[in-house]
């Protein structure tokens, strides 16, 4: 069975169990149980369980069932940092289908029910976010692995839920004070996924092997670097990316207001016109098809896009560089995964 296999059956196993849990305390919570079922085991790459994974075994741990379900938490920390993302962004889809706030407030008017329909969808996903933080922890600790390896990752665990609780923030205060310098958004990047995404979970595997200091460094300096192309490689993807491959509706980060590289670049290059269109297009909420294609046209005349395009290269041939620098002190047969991962996290064509 292939790693992605066991993640998806350590994930569905667990989540059955803690449905029966939620469904004792009373039948009207299935609907509950389904949809954060649903949003787990519906989509995504399973990148940072995989590099948990493959750091471990990069630094020397065997393969087991444990250790799969284990760095499977992960993947519950992505849920909830997810569910809680598209409720601050106001975003209508996530992978193709209601984003759970969407999904909530939909029943709550198929039902009839009293008060606001949006505050209930927002209430569901506030909840359900707490919900999966709560049970990546709870999976982290329970997946079977020794007692003393898991104590040693807890630092890395716990350093990561606070980094990216940090990163979002920093990203919506950005948002608010029109802050589009690229040194702002650099440290979004850092924080909201380069070390969240890719640095963070390999130092968790390494934790759970007991790895050696050197190990660590390798991993550092193969995850910064990484984890930041991969988020400018999203960048790219939430304003020119196909909605049937991306999940969301086209443009969807200028509604959102998203201030990233490619917005700074963007500022960085316009003139007064530009700027103007920049400043009035960016975070409204009801841009349309043509308004999105007026930002498009700005960021490639800027050079923005293709600047973006350029650091997610040097980003991506730095972190090949490191990944040689590395055989020395990970297995081989780790390497040659993460130069794969690397691929599928960076050089996406959608």
């Amino acid at each position: 069975m292939e790693l992605n296999e066991r993640i998806e059956a350590a994930l569905a196993a667990f989540l059955d169990r803690q449905a029966g849990v939620i469904c004792g305390i009373d039948a009207s919570l299935g609907v509950y149980a389904d949809a954060v079922r649903e949003f787990v085991l519906g989509g995504g790459k399973r990148l940072r369980p995989a590099f948990a994974y493959w750091g471990a075994r990069g630094a020397g741990l065997e393969d087991s069932d444990e250790l799969v379900a284990c760095v499977a938490s992960l993947e519950l920390l992505q849920a909830s940092a997810l569910m809680h993302d598209d409720l601050i962004d106001g975003s209508d889809t996530r992978r193709g289908a209601p984003s759970i706030h969407r999904r909530f407030a939909g029943l709550h008017r198929a039902e009839g029910w009293s008060g606001r329909a949006e505050g209930f969808g927002s209430a569901a996903a506030i909840l359900l976010g707490d919900l999966c933080l709560a049970w990546s922890d709870e999976l982290f600790c329970s997946a079977g692995m020794p007692f003393a390896k898991v104590a040693a990752a807890r630092g890395d665990f716990d350093l990561m839920r606070t980094e990216v609780s940090a990163g979002q923030y920093l990203d919506v205060l950005s948002e608010v004070r029109r802050d589009v310098s690229e040194a702002t958004a650099a440290k979004v990047a850092r924080y909201k996924s380069a070390k969240y995404t890719i640095e963070r979970p390999l130092l968790i595997g390494a934790s759970l092997a007991g790895a050696h200091e050197r190990v660590r460094a390798h991993y550092s300096a193969i995850g910064l670097p990484l984890g930041e192309a991969f988020q400018l490689r999203d960048d790219v993807l939430g304003v020119f990316g196909d909605p049937a491959q991306t999940g969301k509706p086209a443009g969807d980060d200028l509604r959102e207001g998203k201030h990233t590289f490619l917005i700074a670049r963007a500022w960085a290059g316009a003139d007064a016109g530009q700027r103007a269109a920049l400043d009035a297009g960016l975070g409204d909420p009801g841009l349309d098809g043509a308004g999105v294609g007026r930002l498009r046209a700005i960021l490639s005349d800027t050079g923005a896009l293709a600047d973006t395009e350029a650091r997610i290269e040097a980003l991506a041939a730095e972190a090949e560089a490191a990944l040689a620098a590395s055989r020395a002190d990970v297995d081989p047969a780790a390497l040659d995964v993460f130069a794969g991962l690397l691929v599928k996290a960076v050089k996406r064509d959608f």
